[in-house]
């Protein structure tokens, strides 16, 4: 019986020791993962029916029925203005996905976006 006492009193201070490096490993692999999911950026992705504007403006432009040439100007302003809007959209980490591209997924749909930033930069004269 003395033997046992012995053996529970050695085991005591030892569990106690493990569970308290178990807990601060616990703890730093806690604080590690909060602090890698705050000061990693979130990637936001959004998709744009980008074939469905151009199309759009395209439709317009040939019912239009003015000069050619400066119908092919204005298509040829359009699709720049749309290039560089659609580079202006996922210069700041998003990615833009075209529309008609994607299968499946929940990825909001910032179209009427696009479509703000390329009438915009036709505001501007077209040119940058």
């Amino acid at each position: 019986m003395t033997e046992t006492r012995r053996l529970q009193s050695f085991n005591r201070p030892l569990m106690l020791r493990i569970l308290g490096v178990l807990a601060l490993v616990v703890a730093l692999l806690w604080a590690a993962w909060v602090s890698r999911e705050l000061s990693e950026p979130r990637q936001q992705i959004v998709t744009v029916r980008l074939a469905e504007t151009i199309a759009a403006f395209v439709d317009a432009e040939a019912r239009a029925e003015q000069d050619p040439e400066a119908s092919q100007a204005r298509v040829l302003a359009f699709l720049q203005a749309s290039e560089r809007a659609v580079a202006e959209m996922g210069a700041d980490g998003r990615v833009v996905l075209v529309g008609e591209a994607v299968l499946a997924g929940d990825a909001p749909d910032a179209t009427d976006e696009l479509r703000v930033r390329i009438a915009r930069q036709l505001g501007q004269g077209g040119g940058q």
